[in-house]
C-alpha cells in the first residue's frame, strides 16, 4: 500500500483522500454528495485502494488493486487512474448484490473551502438535507455530522443528553434538536486531542480535551462513537497540517 500512496498518479489526484476511513467517506458522501459523487481513499487492506461512490441514498465501496504495472478493477485493467475514471464516467458501476447502477459524475475534492456563514449551514444540518445548487450538483464542504450524544456536566457532574452539530471547525451542542441557539460552541482549533475513554464507567465514551477542560461524552453505540471520534480526529489532524504549512 505504501507504494500506491506514493505513486504520483494517485497522490496528485485532487479527489484522493489518503487519511479518511470508510465511515468518514460515507459521512462526506451521504451528507454533502449526490448520486454519482465519488472519491478515492486508502484501503484498510494492504495493496489496495478503495473507490467510494454515492449511489442514490447509500454509499458503495469498490476495491482497486495495483499489480505493479496496472490498476486492477474486477476483470478490467487500467494503466492510470485517469483512464479508470474516464471509463466509468461512461460505463456504470454495479453496486454489489444490490445491483444499483451508477456512473462517476462528481469527484469529491480533497481540498475544499468551507462556508464562512455558520447559520446557513446550521439550517441545513438541522433538517438533515444535502447541500446542492440549482443544477443538482453537490456543494462540497468538509465533513459535518449531527446527532444526540450524552455529556458529563462541568459543575454538577451529571449526564445530560444534548443535540450535537459538527460543522467546519466548530462543535455546537443544543438542549434540543429544534433549538437554533446553542448552549455552547466548542472551537476545535483549541482542542488538543480526542480518544476513547473508560474512566467514567460509560460504554461508548470518549473524551475531548481542551487546555481549560476535558469533555466526557458517550454515544448510544460503539459504531456511532467511533464515527464521531474519527471525524473530529480527522479535522484536528487537518488543522495541525494547515498550521504547520503556514509556519
Amino acid at each position: 500500500m505504501a507504494y500506491m500512496v506514493m505513486n504520483n498518479d494517485v497522490k496528485n489526484l485532487p479527489w484522493f483522500h489518503p487519511n479518511i476511513t470508510r465511515h468518514i467517506a460515507e459521512s462526506l458522501l451521504v451528507q454533502n454528495g449526490t448520486d454519482g459523487t465519488y472519491l478515492l481513499r486508502s484501503s484498510s487492506k494492504s495493496g489496495e485502494l478503495a473507490l467510494s461512490v454515492r449511489a442514490k441514498d447509500s454509499v458503495k465501496h469498490f476495491p482497486i488493486k495495483w499489480n505493479g504495472k496496472e490498476y486492477v478493477f474486477g476483470l478490467g485493467t487500467f494503466e492510470t487512474i485517469k483512464e479508470f475514471e474516464d471509463h466509468f464516467k461512461n460505463q456504470p458501476l454495479i453496486g454489489g448484490e444490490s445491483g444499483i447502477l451508477t456512473v462517476l459524475k462528481h469527484p469529491y475534492p480533497r481540498n475544499v473551502a468551507e462556508p464562512e456563514v455558520y447559520e446557513t449551514v446550521r439550517v441545513h444540518a438541522e433538517f438533515g438535507s444535502s447541500k446542492k445548487d440549482q443544477s443538482g450538483k453537490p456543494n462540497f464542504q468538509v465533513g459535518s455530522k449531527e446527532g444526540y450524544l450524552t455529556k458529563l456536566g462541568g459543575h454538577r457532574k451529571n449526564w445530560k443528553t444534548r443535540w450535537f452539530v459538527l460543522v467546519k471547525n466548530e462543535l455546537k451542542y443544543f438542549k434540543e434538536h429544534k433549538d437554533t441557539v446553542p448552549i455552547r460552541t466548542l472551537d476545535l482549533t483549541e482542542c488538543t486531542g480526542i480518544a476513547k475513554d473508560t474512566s467514567k464507567g460509560k460504554s461508548n465514551c470518549f473524551r475531548l480535551v481542551f487546555t481549560w477542560r476535558t469533555f466526557y461524552i458517550f454515544a448510544q453505540t460503539d459504531e456511532e462513537a467511533t464515527e464521531w471520534i474519527q471525524l473530529i480526529k480527522w479535522k484536528l489532524d487537518a488543522l495541525k497540517t494547515s498550521s504547520g504549512a503556514s509556519l
